[in-house]
């Protein structure tokens, strides 16, 4: 008997598990076109609506991988280690760790992706540099990785081109938040970038995928055992994503906030993740202790090693290097509009959600496939949860190019705000860790 789309989309529909070639079968029918996008867009849902057990997600990050090339990083002396987060509101992590990180003789090859949904993307912000280049072949990236031992490259048309359809269609379905297709995804891509271990960050809260600690660590255990099949070591953090990390959202003004944090000028809060995550990187693939990884992590970010690792990067990738003392060369947002704070109090709540939606309406992100982004669009946080504030006092800026856009988003943006009479503490960044 031949298999059909229709009665595979229905046993997952009716919650039965599915077999290896079964999910085979629907992926590589979406790849060759045998299978409509209409089709794999209602077995996506049947997946959201019914789940994938471990070793259906286990099979369905196989057949992702085997959908394309794997790169071979043998011929790269040491470890390699890559960092990867589930996506956040403002996490320009990447930016700050994988510099900081090849910096102690760690090569980091990272294969980053683009905005989905209502969270940023490393290759969007990358790219607000002029002439960066995301879109390298697989011996270039070798190159630079054995170079200055970090790259930061989009998933090439040949490396697991599966997760490339599959991605963008569910960004469009509401389809992003199932932690089966989440670690599929992730999975897929790193396995298949040669690495020996990986460190995940898996934000939780209202600006994350993982609303809730229970579903994170779910994610976190379904993508830790997947890489223990794979004989990768693995480790997972938890933290925090109730507001914005640090004080900015764009791309271009994100750029200049990781610069300024490898300068040692940086906002506490994108330097204590970066430092947790930074000292995981540092057991994998170098066995230190966590206060000797952090120590050294704070020495190699005062001693300007990390921003010039991050130099020779944006050089070697093509981009303008003059970025790291002219800020102007990144693309400028006519419009800087002020928000007020409507009382006198203390800030209770930036939703990073409601933040992360009005950045893609100013232009951080994309609705459609199709959409050009504005790099110099985005937000400024001159107060964070826990400052206090006056009745009239400027809290944030709303940037960008589109006029109407940024007037519509400045009147939008306070509903995303908290202002309480008590004082508050700021939120616990480090809510947990899986091995």
């Amino acid at each position: 008997l031949r298999m059909t789309a229709y009665e595979i989309i229905l046993k997952k529909r009716d919650g039965k598990e599915l077999s290896y070639e079964e999910i085979q079968f629907m992926v590589n029918g979406l790849i060759s076109g045998t299978i409509p996008e209409y089709q794999f867009s209602a077995f996506l849902m049947a997946i959201y609506f019914r789940g994938m057990n471990f070793k259906e997600t286990a099979a369905l990050t196989q057949v992702m991988i085997n959908s394309g090339n794997t790169i071979n990083l043998s011929q790269i002396p040491g470890p390699k280690v890559d960092k990867h987060s589930t996506g956040g509101v403002g996490d320009k992590v990447s930016l700050v760790l994988a510099p900081l990180v090849a910096s102690l003789e760690v090569c980091v090859p990272m294969i980053s992706g683009r905005a989905l949904g209502h969270t940023g993307g490393t290759l969007d912000k990358l790219e607000s540099i002029p002439g960066f280049r995301t879109i390298l072949d697989e011996e270039e990236f070798i190159k630079i990785l054995k170079n200055i031992g970090i790259a930061i490259i989009g998933q090439s048309s040949k490396l697991v081109p599966a997760d490339k359809k599959i991605y963008a269609l569910r960004d469009v379905t509401a389809t992003v938040d199932s932690i089966p297709l989440i670690a599929a995804s992730i999975m897929s891509k790193k396995l298949a970038e040669g690495i020996d271990g990986l460190v995940l960050d898996i934000k939780v809260g209202k600006g994350a995928f993982m609303k809730t600690l229970k579903d994170a660590k779910k994610l976190g255990q379904t993508m830790c055992a997947i890489g223990k099949l794979a004989k990768k070591k693995v480790c997972a953090l938890l933290t925090n994503m109730y507001q914005p990390l640090g004080n900015t959202v764009g791309n271009a003004l994100e750029v200049i906030e990781a610069i300024q944090t490898l300068k040692g000028q940086g906002p506490k809060d994108l330097l204590e993740i970066t430092l947790n995550l930074g000292a995981e990187m540092l057991k994998i693939s170098r066995n230190l202790s966590y206060n000797a990884s952090r120590k050294l992590l704070i020495n190699t970010l005062l001693s300007g090693k990390a921003l010039e690792k991050f130099r020779m990067f944006v050089k070697l990738q093509g981009g303008d290097d003059r970025v790291i003392e002219n800020y102007n060369i990144l693309p400028q947002p006519k419009y800087k509009l002020p928000v007020v704070s409507p009382k006198t109090g203390y800030i209770a709540e930036i939703d990073a959600f409601k933040i992360g939606l009005l950045s893609v309406e100013l232009g951080c992100g994309r609705k459609t496939i199709s959409d050009t982004i504005d790099h110099s669009a985005g937000f400024i946080f001159q107060k964070k949860i826990g400052e206090k504030v006056t009745a009239g006092e400027e809290i944030a800026l709303v940037c960008g190019n589109d006029l109407d856009k940024v007037l519509y988003v400045r009147e939008q943006v306070i509903n995303a705000y908290k202002i309480s009479n008590k004082k508050v503490s700021p939120p616990k960044l480090l809510l947990g860790k899986i091995t």
